[in-house]
């Protein structure tokens, strides 16, 4: 009897666990602009309120992030009075169509870019009405205003509008984002600027550190309305992305300093300049070298000044960006494996994760993979036809983000840094035995030579491995459905060392596993064969953390529900350091080392060599 009084129990707690966990995943995908009613907002300027914000120029001194100050005042002040922050400056119903000409578009026709409550850091708003806000603004291609509403956020009233504030050059370029090019001697560097190819030309001037300096042209792209699959991302969630750049510096020599500054040639022959960058060239395939590499998923975006984070979005975002930026003389490249910066169809929100990850994407190359909440979308293609893109569908991160892609609707790849080998799949499309990108994974794998590069990395979104957080364990499985029925094979066959998954927003690895099975007893220090592959979940980037399930899997050697990024360090061909650091403090809380010889790697073990015969 008392047994079975147990085990309700534990049925009791394990069902309450995942009634919260299906309550997390639901809300996961609401942007906080989705609270926002734009359809219910109501206009009724008053004398009664003003809004200032002060400076009016920005970037006076070539700055693409400024604070700026918005001052309020209401004589009829409420505890849910809220600033939201426009751009364009001019957000009224005029300045778009509907999208069925049946339904006339709403009074207010755009979300915000960002927005905060009067009595945020003013207490005593409510008795007053008086307050002031400090906000950042990025530099967007375009003014922006600041308009105090009444009513709280789902039934908002338009009371008062401020003057505009401007950057002096809106159409600059900025925040440059470097990747691997689809030669290992190859860099990509793509920008957001103003200029359509009609008003300038765009071109990279770069160079070894004190050398001659040459030029690289870019070319140009950018999407419209019609290119988004839906909605907030074609309705209220649009802001013209302006022109995306991309120029090839080409012919690198390897693990070399170089120089480069983005610009735009005008047509009556003005230049106009980013500041300088720099970057030190990929390590030649095999390069025996000292190599450091970042890998997180599901990052997101965070706001310095506390905007926007009503619903504990991203709340680990800036300190994972803060460690890396402190951190960026000992990483050598990064890898964000998806969900990039949760936009969710609000296409405002790109800008502000470029600008947060410039300091890093500047200087390394900085490689994504795609994630559900920019791919996902119903008869759009993608494996899950869920709505957590927002109407995106890919177009979005594929065209702000360089790979080495073929075909970037296709977004799988390959890439090599030094001793690592690379093979990242797009989990969003299917990736079972006998599809295209089955093939390109096992030709990925096969073609490595592990003697010059011993270290080989799979790289997914979705966890296509193992992991016990929670929701799998809803879904009765321990990864995505089919995920390891398909790719086990292969990383057995082909001793893929570790494979790396984000979309669990939580860090675990596993010992070295094939079938479900421990291949290896060792936890920290791993000599000779693996025998299996280690899997990884690193998916606590920054995004709301997800809880594992109540109890203890074989295979799983070390859990944390925190916030934290994945560093892989190559000392050699032989030797491995894996680190898990927190984002809170930076420090590493779960390590392993691989220490082995190149015969360790062509040594047979279970399901990994094809049967031989032994003539006598």
């Amino acid at each position: 009897m008392g047994e079975m009084i147990q085990a309700l129990g534990l049925t009791l707690v394990v069902g309450c666990l995942v009634l919260l966990n299906l309550e997390e995943v639901t809300s996961h995908g609401d942007h906080p602009f989705a609270k926002i009613g734009i359809h219910q907002v109501t206009f009724a300027l008053s004398d009664a309120a003003y809004v200032k914000a002060s400076p009016a120029i920005l970037g006076s001194k070539d700055q693409n992030s400024e604070w700026v100050t918005v001052y309020i005042s209401n004589l009829n002040p409420s505890i849910d009075d809220w600033i939201g922050v426009f751009s364009p400056a001019n957000f009224s119903d005029s300045t778009c169509l509907p999208e069925n000409s049946r339904f006339s578009p709403p009074y207010l026709c755009s979300a915000p870019i960002k927005y905060q409550y009067a009595n945020y850091t003013n207490p005593n708003y409510k008795v007053t009405g008086e307050a002031s806000l400090k906000l950042q603004l990025i530099n967007q291609r375009s003014d922006f205003a600041f308009a105090l509403f009444t009513g709280g956020l789902s039934t908002p009233t338009l009371v008062a509008v401020s003057n505009t504030v401007a950057f002096e050059n809106p159409n600059a370029p900025v925040y440059p984002r470097l990747a691997q090019g689809k030669m290992w001697d190859e860099m990509t560097v793509t920008w957001t600027s103003g200029y359509g190819i009609n008003e300038a030309e765009p071109f990279v001037e770069w160079g070894k550190i004190g050398g001659d300096q040459r030029r690289s042209s870019a070319g140009t792209l950018t999407f419209d309305r019609r290119s988004m699959c839906g909605s907030p991302a074609r309705t209220v969630g649009w802001r013209d992305p302006g022109y995306i750049h991309t120029s090839f510096l080409k012919d690198l020599w390897p693990n070399q300093v170089y120089t480069y500054k983005l610009g735009h040639k005008l047509l009556n022959g003005t230049i106009i300049w980013s500041r300088m960058y720099q970057f030190k060239s990929s390590p030649y395939p095999g390069q025996d070298s000292l190599q450091r590499v970042i890998i997180f998923g599901d990052m997101g975006k965070d706001e310095a000044d506390g905007s926007n984070e009503y619903n504990n979005f991203q709340p680990g975002s800036l300190n994972t960006t803060k460690q890396l930026i402190d951190d960026m003389e000992n990483i050598d490249i990064v890898f964000h494996i998806g969900d990039i910066c949760y936009a969710n169809g609000y296409l405002s929100q790109w800008d502000q994760f470029t600008s947060q990850i410039e300091p890093i994407a500047s200087v390394v190359p900085y490689m994504i993979a795609s994630g559900n909440h920019e791919r996902d979308w119903p008869n759009s293609g993608s494996f899950y036809e869920n709505n957590d893109s927002g109407g995106e569908c890919g177009v979005v991160a594929q065209t702000m983000f360089q790979v080495p892609t073929v075909n970037k609707d296709k977004f799988w790849y390959s890439t090599d840094y030094g001793m690592f080998r690379f093979c990242i799949a797009d989990s969003e499309h299917d990736w079972r035995e006998g599809t295209e990108q089955y093939n390109f994974i096992e030709q990925c794998f096969a073609s490595v030579d592990r003697q010059k590069q011993p270290w080989l990395i799979f790289i997914a979104h979705r966890v296509l491995g193992y992991s016990s957080s929670l929701f799998y364990v809803v879904e009765g499985s321990f990864g995505e459905p089919m995920g390891r029925d398909s790719l086990q094979k292969l990383w057995q066959k082909y001793k893929v060392d570790i494979a790396v998954y984000g979309h669990a927003h939580n860090y675990e690895r596993t010992c070295p596993l094939y079938e479900n099975i421990c291949m290896n007893d060792e936890k920290n220090h791993y000599k000779g064969s693996l025998n299996g592959t280690i899997h990884v979940v690193a998916g606590g980037g920054g995004a709301d953390l997800t809880p594992f399930a109540p109890f203890q899997t074989t295979w799983s050697i070390f859990r944390d529900y925190d916030y934290g990024f994945l560093k892989l360090t190559a000392f050699d061909h032989s030797t491995l350091l894996f680190e898990y650091q927190k984002s809170r403090d930076g420090k590493v809380y779960d390590s392993f080392t691989i220490s082995r010889d190149y015969r360790d790697i062509l040594a047979c073990t279970v399901d990994s060599c094809s049967s031989t015969t032994l003539a006598s």
